[in-house]
């Protein structure tokens, strides 16, 4: 089982030991690895943290998942932390602690860039979702959002996740498209990543995601 905490609670621990350890980059040395998902509400971040999560405990490691909500119902930042190692003691990543952070959306991703430890990694859809003070003309939208970032973060990633998935239909399976980049760069085996689409993914909408997954998986990232 995946145990989940809401807001800032602490869960016991759950280890699947009896498992090798993969050769998961980032999972190397016994070390936790802290993975920042971030994103606006209706963009599926928690289906994706709950995909990885599966990746984590099934490849053997300890998982612990923290999940904010706020307003997501309406349009509003949505931040789920994962973390996964040999033994894992609190749900919470640290300011500049997060080994990888999955941005949803370009503003998001500069939000919470400074979580980000200094050689972590940065995947970022570039799409632009307007918050409400942008939507009722009190601010504008930052300009050069990813350029600004390439300019602090050297391993930047930016993908076009939202056209990927159009091209199968479907714009909702742009996180499923965002999973297939993150697990394919934490290394984690295409079998496992099959096997955790199948466990989270309702039946009815598996092939579109899986499709969704493998554009992800098989991008020519920038």
């Amino acid at each position: 089982m995946i145990l989940y905490v809401r807001a800032a609670a602490c869960v016991p621990s759950f280890a699947h030991r009896e498992r090798l350890r993969r050769r998961v980059k980032p999972l190397d040395n016994g070390k936790v690895t802290n993975v920042l998902i971030v994103g606006v509400g209706g963009q599926g971040t928690i289906l994706a943290s709950r995909i990885l999560s599966y990746l984590g405990h099934r490849s053997g490691f300890d998982v612990k998942v923290s999940e904010i909500h706020g307003m997501a119902q309406r349009g509003g930042s949505v931040v789920t932390q994962v973390r996964m190692g040999e033994k894992v003691y609190s749900p919470l990543i640290g300011v500049g602690q997060a080994d990888i952070i999955l941005a949803f959306e370009r503003l998001e991703a500069l939000r919470w860039i400074h979580y980000l430890k200094k050689d972590g990694t940065i995947i970022i859809n570039d799409q632009a979702i307007e918050p409400v003070p942008v939507i009722m003309g009190l601010m504008e939208y930052p300009k050069g959002i990813v350029d600004r970032i390439r300019g602090r973060v050297r391993d930047t990633i930016a993908i076009d996740a939202l056209s990927l998935a159009r091209k199968h239909g479907n714009d909702k399976a742009s996180n499923v498209v965002l999973m297939g980049v993150l697990a394919r760069k934490m290394g984690f085996s295409k079998e496992d990543c099959t096997n955790a689409l199948e466990a989270k993914v309702p039946p009815k909408f598996l092939e579109l995601n899986k499709k969704a997954f493998d554009e992800g998986w098989n991008a020519e990232l920038a």
